[in-house]
Order: C-alpha cells, then structure tokens, then sequence
C-alpha cells in the first residue's frame, strides 16, 4: 500500500525528535518524504541497525506508483517515471518527459555531428533557468550492424546526453551496446519477435529497455515476461500514431495504461511510458506539417502520460513550444516559482541609476527585468521576498511590507550613501499604499513607478533623475 499522508509516514520513523534531518519533529520530516523534498537517508537514526525493519519497509511503502528508471550516467543522466497521482493538481508530476531528439547511421559524419552538437547546445532562457533538451536517439535505418556501431560511436565521443539505440533487429542493439555499454542507454525496442534475443541484452548489459506492442495484454505479457527475468528497468510503448481514430485510440492506450499503473496499482504494467511523435513524418511529407503535428502530439502526450520521447524537428517553432509547455506541466502548483530575494544589477548602474523594488516571483521579476534590460534602462532590481507572490496579491495579503522592503536591503548590504547619490526607491505602481510606510521605516524618499513595467521607459523619461526637494 502506498503511503500517502505524513501521518502514515511517521508511524514507521523513529519519533525521537532529534531534529538530525534539519527538521524539528518527525511529523515534519514525514511530511517532507510525502512531497519528496527529503530522503529517507536524510533521518541519521533510521539508519541504525534497531530501526533497520522499519528502514526496508517505509522504502517499499514509499517508491512512487510507477517505477521510476534512470538512463544513462553522470551528471546528465535522466530519471524517467516516478508518478504518483493521474492529475497535476492532486500533488504534482515530478520526473519531466524526457525528450530524444533523432539522428541515423545513414547521415554523412559533417551533418551527423552538426546535429548532435545542435541537440546537446540547446538551451532556451525562461523564468530564470535555461531549458533544455535530455537524450540522443541513434535509429538505425541501413540495418547494418557495424554502421550502426560506428554512428554510435561518433555520437558517444560528441555528446554527454544519455542514449536511445533505436532497431528491432537484437545484433544491430548488440553491436551498439558494445560501444557504450558503460553508459547505461535505453535500448528501443523488444517485440513479439524478438523478445528472447532482446531481455538476452537487457540482462548481459544490465541496461533499460523498451517494450512494444500495440495490442495492451500482450504488452502486459511482455513486461510481466521480463519482470521474472529480474529485468525491472522497463518503458512501455503502446504505438503512437499521428491522426484520425489511431489517433484517439493512442491516447486511450495511455490513459489506460497510467490508470492501470495508479488507480488500479497493477505492479505489472506500472512503468514509464514513451511516445513517439516522430512517427508524423511518416504520414506527413511536408516538413512543416510534419513538424506542427508532431509538435501536436508532444504537446498530448506531454499533458497525458508521456515519460519519455523520441522526436525529429529541431527547428525553433517546433522546440519551443515542446519545451515551454513541458516546463508549464512540471512546475510544482503547490509553490510559487520564485527566484532569490537580494539586489540585482541590470546594466552597469552608476549612483546616479534608479533603484526599483518588485516581488520575487520569478515571473515578475524577469518581466521587469526584461523590461528594463531591453530598453537599456541601467539600475537595480531588488527582489522583495514575498514568497513567491506577485506584487498586487502580495500587497493586499500582506507578503510586501515596508519592513520587508527595508530588511530586503540590509540583508543584502546595500548602503544607499555609498551606492547611490539620490536616496531614493522606485515602488511599483501597484504598491502605491506602501510609500508613506516605507518612508518612515527606510527614511528613504520613494517615488511610485508605473503599475506595468512596460511602462517605466515613458515613466523614467518624465521623472528621472528625482527633482531636488
């Protein structure tokens, strides 16, 4: 059974208090192991040999639903799986889909690693973290096993990125796995046909595989098949086809399986789930259409319960979307994206630049900030420690205080004689209310800027430098 409130936790914890984990009772501990944000290992005293019972069974009644898998190795390796709840809002999905972009061993050696340098260097800004992309899958399309080695290879030498060996043929996986077998890649896939062969190379090179079948009791049959074997680190792939009732029937296939996994706790078929959205080019022979429907399907399966992905487009409009909306999936709903309280520089500020207060919510702080870097605007940001709440519900559920405004520079040791010749701040629009308050608390004049950021270039024109008193 698993183990879904902190309560149930803390029956199999010590219960001595000891605050060894960082927090002050088990109680809190337990609630931390529910939301993941600790391990067990975190609580020195469970580790002790008396509580050594209770250890083995709250890290059974603790593993998530579905089985949560790692591919590859080092730093760049990729957890997969790992669900707990069907919908976002009833926890929260941890482990993001893992996306694999393609290359083949028919590609000549110049646009092979163009590609590959290209799938390993992307990185897109956003709410202040750079997204990225997770895996390289290496398909196999001249059905030559020592080709299929050598294109391996030269992706093994370019890229840190974890790999996919994509045939259904058990001597072109093998040659494969004998260049990276160190490397723990996913190796795609084992069928109705070759399955003997392919569990062979799962448990010789102790490596995760993909099952396919697109029938769901002979793809249960399979893992159940190698789950006696002792192989355990297994994905599931159902087929994904890319329009009309197929379609329909794929994405019933998923939630099926994930229902099977959660719902039902059906331990045989609880894994990780891959989607293919690749397989639109081969329906679609305009790059672009190919493109936006396999976009489509990233987007589905993304929501609805892709682990992991093979796909082909690397152009902008297709891999923004993919990665935006995976972003937006995979933020914790429980807590606000914040970023770190403190004094920001934009630009190179002299003491003659404004300093402008907002939240630290991460999605208004990176607006202003664009805002202003954008338009050349050279200041400092100070980041308001509001929890993570933007400036209107903050001001009104108190989160934005004058006091919290006057600690946000001292902590961050900002002595306004030295850095500045004004004395002044700049509130947002929005915190008007606050002026008087944080006058008296700072002894600081404050100006209020407009309520949009977007406004502050016409705003700065109008009322910058402050006028003398």
């Amino acid at each position: 059974m698993k183990l879904n409130s902190p309560l149930q936790v803390y029956k199999f914890l010590p219960q001595i208090n000891c605050a060894e984990c960082g927090d002050a009772t088990c109680m809190a501990f337990a609630a931390h192991l529910i939301d993941r944000s600790k391990k067990l290992e975190d609580c020195p005293p469970i580790l002790k040999d008396e509580y050594k019972k209770k250890y083995l069974e709250l890290q059974t009644l603790l593993a998530p639903e579905i089985r949560e898998i790692i591919i590859g190795k080092g730093e760049r390796a990729r957890k997969i799986g790992g669900d707990d709840v069907l919908y976002r809002h009833q926890l929260t999905f941890f482990d993001p889909t893992a996306f694999a972009y393609d290359v083949w061993d028919t590609m000549p050696e110049n646009e092979l690693v163009e590609r590959v340098n290209k799938i390993s260097n992307f990185r897109k800004f956003y709410v202040g973290k750079f997204l990225t992309v997770d895996m390289v899958a290496v398909r196999c399309v001249s059905g030559d096993a020592a080709k299929f080695a050598g294109a391996v290879k030269k992706v093994s030498e370019i890229t840190k990125l974890p790999l996919i060996l994509c045939s259904l043929d058990p001597a072109v996986l093998k040659s494969g796995l004998e260049v990276v077998k160190d490397k723990n890649p996913l190796i795609y896939a084992a069928t109705e046909k070759n399955w003997g062969e392919v569990s062979e190379l799962a448990l010789n090179y102790k490596v995760p595989v993909v099952l396919f079948s697109q029938d769901l009791d002979k793809l249960k049959s399979l893992a159940l098949t190698f789950r006696e074997m002792g192989i355990k680190d297994l994905v599931l792939d159902p087929g994904t086809y890319p329009q009309g009732k197929q379609l329909k029937e794929t994405f019933e296939k998923f939630i099926k399986l994930r229902r099977a996994g959660i719902k039902e706790a059906q331990k045989d078929i609880a894994y990780p789930i891959m989607a293919v959205p690749l397989n639109a080019w081969a329906v679609y022979k305009d790059a672009v259409t190919a493109s936006y429907w396999e976009t489509v399907l990233a987007s589905v399966f993304t929501v609805r319960y892709g682990d992991i992905m093979i796909l082909h487009s690397l152009e902008p409009y297709a891999m923004l979307p993919e990665v935006h909306l995976r972003d937006t999936i995979y933020t914790d709903p429980r807590t606000p994206v914040k970023v770190a309280p403190g004094v920001n520089e934009v630009g190179t500020p002299t003491k003659d630049s404004p300093v402008i207060v907002t939240t630290n919510f991460a999605l208004t702080y990176y607006t202003v900030e664009s805002d202003l870097s954008s338009n050349k605007i050279n200041c400092y940001l100070a980041a308001v420690d509001t929890d993570g709440i933007g400036v209107e519900a903050s001001v009104a559920g108190g989160q934005l205080t004058a006091a919290k405004i006057k600690d946000n520079f001292q902590k961050a040791g900002f002595d306004f004689k030295e850095k500045t010749s004004h004395n002044t701040i700049v509130l947002p629009g929005l915190a008007a209310r606050l002026q008087g308050d944080v006058e008296d608390a700072t002894g600081l004049r404050v100006m209020i800027g407009p309520p949009d950021s977007g406004r502050i270039p016409g705003w700065m024109e109008k009322n910058w430098p402050p006028k003398p008193k």
